[in-house]
């Protein structure tokens, strides 16, 4: 029987946007006044937005996405896309996300129709298989005691994504570790037959685990509340078709971190090897002497 996770539902509600007029949509929140939303969600609900103003025939192959101020959980956004070009094999689409009358985030994303052409791909790094895995929650659960009790319900709360880390790391002292490192998710249930709605999934856990990556050499996380994380950019590259309801493997590195910036990249992988789609980010990484209000994504 096909898996069922009310969170999941909740993000498929959260993806199915409001028509408010031509090309203009309004996108729910959890309704949460005085929370920041996750970065992940209003990417994903832009593309949705910009891909609901094209021809199905093409898809997102594409976006790029700056974050400008953080957004409230306690109010709809609205987005508004302007329909920049359609050609003989793109379209190009900008989506501005609205709350409070001020722009909160900007995307630009490119479709195209399905093509034949030249391939070729980086292979897929040996990992273990995600059923011999403990989910990121387990793990969680072995060190509640030494989590920040702030953080313990949102981390052990369901979630609509399931994650396998491919190694066990503490999450609070870590220590210095290598940037590279790996993990499998999927939707932890099942989701309908629309490449665009897989697509949004998938922007919106993209978002998940990427900035963190640059924290990693200097021996912190995010949940010891030292550091003030937040999404500048990301930027998302669509190659091959995929579900995103089907374990994928999302492998990590950061090449540099500097001037309070840390950059992250990511691979995405099917369980076959077909690499589907890589994903860039830069954001801020400053150290924080009190416990700021953070978003820990998922």
């Amino acid at each position: 029987m096909p898996r069922t996770n009310p969170e999941l539902d909740r993000l498929i509600a959260l993806m199915t946007l409001e028509p408010l007029e031509d090309n203009l949509f309004r996108g729910l929140t959890h309704n949460q006044p005085g929370v920041r939303i996750f970065g992940g969600q209003v990417l994903g609900q832009a593309l949705i937005a910009a891909g609901r103003t094209v021809s199905p025939e093409r898809s997102a192959h594409s976006l790029h996405a700056y974050f400008l101020r953080p957004g409230d959980s306690g109010r709809p956004v609205i987005y508004s896309v302007e329909r920049a070009r359609d050609g003989g094999s793109f379209s190009s689409r900008r989506v501005v996300a609205t709350q409070h009358g001020r722009p909160i985030f900007y995307l630009s994303a490119s479709f195209q129709r399905q093509e034949q052409g030249d391939e070729h791909q980086t292979s897929m790094p040996e990992v273990p298989a995600p059923e011999s895995l403990a989910s990121q929650q387990d793990i969680y659960s072995r060190y509640l005691e030494q989590i920040p009790a702030i953080y313990r319900e949102s981390l052990l709360a369901m979630r609509p994504i399931d994650i396998r880390p491919t190694e066990v790391e503490h999450p609070v002292e870590p220590g210095p570790r290598a940037t590279q490192h790996s993990l499998w998710l999927r939707a932890d249930g099942s989701i309908p037959d629309d490449p665009l709605l897989h697509q949004a999934i998938l922007a919106y856990a993209s978002d998940y685990r990427l900035l963190g990556t640059a924290l990693r050499p200097h021996g912190r996380t995010i949940l010891q509340g030292k550091t003030l994380l937040a999404s500048l950019d990301h930027a998302l590259w669509l190659h091959r078709p995929f579900r995103v309801d089907d374990w994928l493997l999302y492998t990590f590195d950061s090449p540099s971190a500097s001037n309070a910036r840390g950059f992250a990249r990511g691979s995405l992988y099917s369980r076959d090897g077909q690499l589907v789609a890589s994903v860039a980010q830069e954001g801020l990484m400053r150290p924080f002497q009190e416990t700021p209000e953070t978003d820990i994504g998922l």
